[in-house]
């Protein structure tokens, strides 16, 4: 497929079904794709984020919920553990949470971004939150109420941020195709231009920087920038990245579902996971470096023993329809595979994260009954129309949609653009 879409997080509040005795070692609670997971320090406690707004606080010895953190408006893209047992949240609102177990709203909100937040990291010392941004812009917030910092010069998106683990750098990946190393606490960065646009970033603790790309690659830099080595992955954007606690294995995520575990020190692909098939958000693994938590699309969370790639415990339990399926062949379905996440084709689908496309054509922009449409978008004129859709992802959402929660995407190619929209009016219209 010619065209790379980063992963979206077009919102719509979902219904949060939570099991009372979660089984075969899947903890299954949200009600859309699981965007964000982390692990506590004595890995007995699992935080996760999903499309459907809200966050949930997992037990791993029960394999229970022991709390849903509802406060975001949108989806939370990321989550992270704090170092006094307080966690944190971030979403599609551009608002940090600050949360501490068992009360139900956060002790703290931080109105950090003008866009969506999509990656948070906490500094080694435990004094400092960094959060990744659309809004082009990385922050670093003190955890005691020291003010913001605002980080400055990636073009685009901002879809990843790491510390060093000495504290004395912060590193962000961006779909400028550039990576940005901030000396600490200040100073100008080094910037190093990519091939492709970056999704994620991972450091290991003898400090080697790894980015996840849009055209599937791992590459691996030393502290100060230079490349060392790469890893073809797959064919399609690698959109979740994680390393285990003592750096020997890597764990990412793909657009096409792929799990693959890299060895960092041989630069190889040793295992890939058996997994269902449909996009992976996110990648964590236990403090062991043994054990690797996934989230999916379908609103659960896997386990998975990294070393063997055998799943822990059954996680086989029945693969969705593929929604695609009656269009096998299509080229324009096959454009179109990268939206499912977020978009249904029809209203007697399951509502997924964002607003069903159901009679796309001829309806006005943020006219949809029941969807939660920022003011930018409801004050336009567009309606959607072959050539609309056209011109969105000709120039782009931010051009064409200013106000838009889409991510920058654009399909370069006339022939798959046509393709998409007679696509769209095929299956859009039954």
């Amino acid at each position: 497929m010619s065209t790379r879409l980063r992963l979206a997080t077009v919102l719509l509040t979902a219904s949060l079904l939570l099991p009372l005795r979660p089984t075969l070692a899947q903890l299954a609670g949200h009600g859309g794709p699981v965007r964000a997971l982390a692990v506590s320090v004595d890995g007995k406690t699992v935080l996760s984020g999903s499309f459907d707004t809200a966050a949930i606080r997992w037990s791993l010895a029960t394999e229970s919920a022991e709390q849903v953190l509802r406060f975001h408006a949108g989806a939370v893209n990321a989550a992270a553990f704090l170092g006094d047992g307080r966690m944190a949240t971030a979403g599609a609102d551009g608002q940090i949470a600050i949360w501490r177990p068992g009360q139900p709203q956060p002790d703290q909100v931080v109105e950090a971004h003008t866009g969506p937040i999509v990656g948070l990291a906490v500094s080694p010392d435990q004094s400092r939150l960094a959060s990744a941004s659309w809004d082009h812009t990385v922050r670093i917030s003190s955890l005691s109420g020291g003010g913001t910092r605002v980080l400055h010069g990636h073009s685009q998106a901002v879809n990843g941020v790491a510390f060093a683990p000495d504290g004395q750098s912060l590193v962000s990946v961006g779909y400028d195709l550039t990576v940005r190393i901030w000396p600490l606490p200040g100073g100008s960065p080094e910037t190093i231009v990519m091939p492709a646009p970056l999704n994620a970033v991972a450091i290991s603790p003898d400090g080697e920087i790894v980015t996840g790309a849009a055209d599937g690659k791992l590459r691996m830099m030393t502290a100060d920038g230079r490349q060392t080595g790469e890893v073809m992955v797959g064919a399609t954007p690698i959109v979740a990245l994680a390393i285990a606690q003592d750096g020997a294995l890597l764990a990412t995520g793909a657009i096409d579902g792929t799990v693959a575990i890299v060895d960092r020190k041989a630069r190889t692909v040793v295992r890939t996971l058996a997994g269902p098939g449909a996009p992976v958000w996110s990648v964590v693994f236990l403090p062991d470096g043994a054990t690797l938590l996934t989230g999916g699309t379908d609103g659960r969370i896997r386990r998975w023993n990294a070393l063997t790639g055998a799943a822990i415990g059954s996680n086989v339990v029945g693969t969705p329809a593929d929604p695609l399926a009656a269009y096998a062949g299509d080229h324009g379905a096959e454009i179109f595979r990268a939206c499912v996440a977020c978009h249904t084709l029809s209203e007697t689908e399951v509502q997924r994260a964002g607003p069903t496309l159901a009679g796309l054509f001829g309806r006005k922009i943020a006219s949809l009954p029941g969807y939660r449409f920022s003011d930018a978008l409801k004050a336009m004129d567009i309606v959607w129309t072959p050539e609309t859709v056209s011109k969105l992802f000709e120039i782009g959402p931010n051009a064409y949609t200013p106000g838009t929660k889409m991510p920058e995407q654009h399909i370069g190619s006339a022939e798959d653009r046509r393709a998409l929209t007679d696509f769209l009016a095929r299956a859009t219209s039954k």
